[in-house]
C-alpha cells in the first residue's frame, strides 16, 4: 500500500539517471491541511513557516521533495506553474496563489553536479502525478539518495523513496513517502538490525546480518570523539518526506501528526537530527473523517518507519554507488 491510498493524493516522480537526481511531487489539487516538523541543524526548505498554526493559509496544494541541495527548491516554481494553469490555489483576490512547501536533499556528491531539478522538472513530475501506488527506489527525489557517509562516499550503500500506508480502522488511514538520505546507518526498528549503512572494506556477497557488511556509523563516531566530524561534503544528508491521512484535523493537529510521524524517521536512522541534518516531514490532512490525532500520529511514525525500509530494499545501485540488493545474497 502506497500514500496514494489516500483520497485527494496523488504522486509523481521527475528522474534523471544520468544526472542522478530527481524529485517527487505530492499533489493535493482540492487543498489539504497541512503541518510540518522539521528537525536537524541544516534544512533546505521552503513555505515551512507558513504551515506554522499562527500563521494564517490553512491549506496547501502540494508538496515537493526534491534532491540538488538547495538548488532544488527551483523545483517548486514548476509545480506552481502546473498548478496555476489548473486555477488551483489560494485566492487572493486578482489571482489564486498555489501554496508549494519543498524540502530538499543533498545528491551533489554522486552524479552531475552541475545539474539539479528545476522548474522544468518539478513540471514534469506533475504532469507525471497519478493516484497509482508510485514508483519506490532510486526515482524522483530519491534517485541520488544514499546512506552510510560517515566513511566517505567510497563505503555508502544507495538508498532512495518509499512510501507506504497503514489502515488503522474505522476507514481511517495514513500514509508515507519518504526519500531516506541520512549520513549514518538505517535499522529495522523490530530487530535493531542495521539494513544498509556505511560498509566495511570486507568485499564479496554476504548475508544480511552477517559480520562485516557495515561499519556501524555509532562505532565509528565514537573512534571520533574529539576530532572534526561531518567536515566533508560528501557526508551531508536528510531525511525528507510526507505523511497523509484521511482523517479531518486543523493546522495544530496536523503538525502533531507531523511531530509523532518524524519518530518514525529517527527509529530508523542512527544518528539522526544533527547539526548536518535538514530532516522534515510534511503532513496533510484531505478528509472529514473524525479520529484522535494521538492514533494517527502513532500510526503515521509506523507508516514514515515501513516507508523507509521499502526505500532501502527497493533502491538500485546508482553511480558506483551499490544498493543494498547487490551487497548481498539474502538472509536465511
Amino acid at each position: 500500500m502506497s500514500i496514494t491510498e489516500i483520497p485527494g493524493i496523488k504522486v509523481g516522480h521527475a528522474t534523471d539517471l544520468e544526472a542522478i537526481t530527481g524529485c517527487t511531487v505530492v499533489l493535493c489539487e482540492d487543498g489539504a491541511v497541512a503541518g510540518v516538523d522539521q528537525r536537524g541543524g541544516g534544512p533546505g526548505t521552503r513555505e515551512t513557516a507558513l504551515l506554522n498554526p499562527v500563521n494564517h493559509v490553512q491549506k496547501a496544494h502540494a508538496i515537493l521533495l526534491a534532491g540538488g541541495s538547495a538548488f532544488g527548491l527551483d523545483a517548486a516554481a514548476g509545480v506552481m506553474r502546473y498548478l496555476e494553469e489548473k486555477d488551483i490555489g489560494y485566492q487572493t483576490g486578482v489571482a489564486r496563489v498555489p501554496i508549494v512547501p519543498a524540502a530538499i536533499l543533498y545528491d551533489l556528491n554522486i552524479g552531475d553536479a552541475q545539474r539539479r531539478p528545476d522548474a522544468e522538472m518539478g513540471y514534469q513530475a506533475c504532469q507525471n502525478a497519478s493516484s497509482q501506488p508510485p514508483d519506490q527506489g532510486s526515482v524522483g527525489a530519491g534517485t541520488g539518495a544514499t546512506v552510510g557517509k560517515l566513511l566517505g562516499m567510497t563505503q555508502a550503500t544507495k538508498s532512495g523513496i518509499g512510501t507506504a500506508c497503514i489502515e488503522i480502522g474505522g476507514g481511517i488511514k495514513v500514509g508515507a513517502i519518504v526519500a531516506v538520505n541520512a549520513i549514518g546507518d538505517v535499522i529495522n526498528p523490530e530487530n535493531g538490525q542495521i539494513v544498509a549503512g556505511a560498509r566495511s572494506v570486507r568485499k564479496g556477497p554476504l548475508k544480511i546480518g552477517q559480520d562485516g557488511l557495515f561499519a556501524d556509523s555509532l562505532t565509528i563516531m565514537r573512534s571520533l570523539v574529539g576530532r572534526p566530524l561531518f567536515s566533508l561534503a560528501d557526508r551531508a544528508n536528510t531525511i525528507i518526506g510526507v505523511v497523509a491521512t484521511n482523517a479531518g484535523f486543523d493546522k495544530a493537529e496536523i503538525t502533531k501528526v507531523a511531530q509523532m510521524a518524524q519518530n518514525g524517521s529517527v527509529r530508523c536512522a542512527r544518528p539522526s537530527n544533527t547539526m548536518h541534518d535538514g530532516d522534515t516531514i510534511f503532513a496533510l490532512s484531505t478528509g472529514k473523517k473524525k479520529a484522535n490525532v494521538n492514533l494517527v500520529g502513532a500510526f503515521a511514525a509506523q507508516a514514515v518507519q515501513q516507508a523507509i525500509l521499502n526505500a532501502i530494499e527497493a533502491a538500485e545501485s546508482l553511480g558506483g554507488v551499490p544498493a543494498v540488493r547487490d551487497l548481498t545474497t539474502g538472509s536465511d
